[in-house]
């Protein structure tokens, strides 16, 4: 019987929904929602506040300051509280209601950016309100775009994972915001298991991969400022999904009772789509890496007026069709 005395201790790290019969192909979804933070970002909030802890750069009357869009600030918000750390998260206008008000009710400050750099969007902006709180010597940033504590959680926990319970896994699929869980994992297989393929997958306008930026609705995945952190050459591929794909994907998890957030819809998207075209006799096996779960998206990819007025009727007709064809 598991005994915890702080609640980043606690994370579920062995589950996974077989997703074959769902989705055709021979998929393991690995569920890292369920934790008191909600999200896959615990682990990361957790390793980097306690490197800042032990560089010094992290002690009594500082406090924390970093910029996300949602899911980092709530699992930074919970570690702060758990530790004792005043903490300021910056976001902006996509970051939904729900999700400040967790913020706020951890004791965190939010402060939220309503118009987007020229050039850099949301996150341009949110990095430079950042560095100028940081100009006061009693705010430390943690910088989950480039700090190596973001990846080195990963490294040391969700690539082993994934393989001690897929010790035969041929490809695996993993989001790309920060790229912190992607490089860890990928980091982490080339070296202990460098046949297995390493599938990033981006939303399409992010500029993460050198696309050209265009606009996004939804946060979580995709980024306006290539993260520093990236390192290509362990990637071996890259996938982006249109955001509609990411709509279609999680409310047909949902007709099946599985409530996943956007993040994962477009992971899931971007692997079917993948095994579809490479793997198409099903001779593999795939793990995609679900970041979240799904109720902090209940005002935005669950809600009907919300897709009709971003994404058009047409899209909600689609989707009304393919529930009506369930048995």
């Amino acid at each position: 019987m598991p005994v915890i005395s702080t609640p980043q201790e606690f994370n579920v790290d062995d589950l996974y929904v077989d997703l074959r019969r769902l989705s055709g192909h021979p998929l393991y979804l690995k569920c890292e929602g369920f934790n008191f933070a909600g999200s896959i970002k615990l682990k990361a909030a957790n390793e980097m506040v306690s490197a800042a802890v032990r560089a010094g750069t992290l002690r009594e009357g500082v406090t924390l300051v970093e910029s996300s869009s949602g899911n980092l600030g709530v699992a930074l918000a919970l570690v702060a509280a758990s530790r004792g750390y005043r903490f300021l998260c910056v976001t902006d206008a996509r970051c939904n209601l729900a999700t400040r008000q967790l913020m706020e009710a951890l004791g965190a400050r939010v402060h939220v950016i309503t118009e987007p750099d020229p050039q850099d969007g949301y996150l341009g902006a949110r990095i430079r309100y950042v560095k100028q709180v940081c100009e006061d010597e009693g705010h430390v940033w943690l910088n989950q775009y480039a700090n190596p504590a973001n990846w080195m959680a990963h490294y040391q926990s969700t690539g082993p994972e994934i393989l001690k319970s897929f010790p035969e896994v041929d490809v695996v699929f993993i989001g790309a915001g920060s790229t912190g869980t992607l490089m860890g994992c990928a980091r982490y297989f080339k070296e202990t298991k460098p046949s297995v393929r390493v599938v990033a997958v981006d939303s399409v306008g992010s500029v993460t991969f050198g696309t050209p930026a265009q606009p996004r609705v939804l946060p979580g995945l995709g980024t306006s400022v290539r993260p520093p952190l990236l390192d290509e050459s362990f990637v071996d591929e890259v996938l982006h999904v249109a955001e509609r794909d990411t709509v279609r994907a999680c409310r047909t998890l949902l007709r099946h009772g599985f409530l996943f957030g956007g993040s994962t819809g477009t992971v899931l998207s971007g692997a079917a789509d993948w095994l579809t075209r490479n793997r198409p006799d099903g001779d593999v096996t795939a793990v995609a890496i679900a970041p979240d779960l799904g109720d902090r998206y209940l005002d935005t990819v669950y809600r009907d007026q919300w897709i009709s007025d971003i994404y058009g009727a047409d899209l909600l007709a689609e989707d009304a069709m393919l529930a009506r064809r369930l048995p």
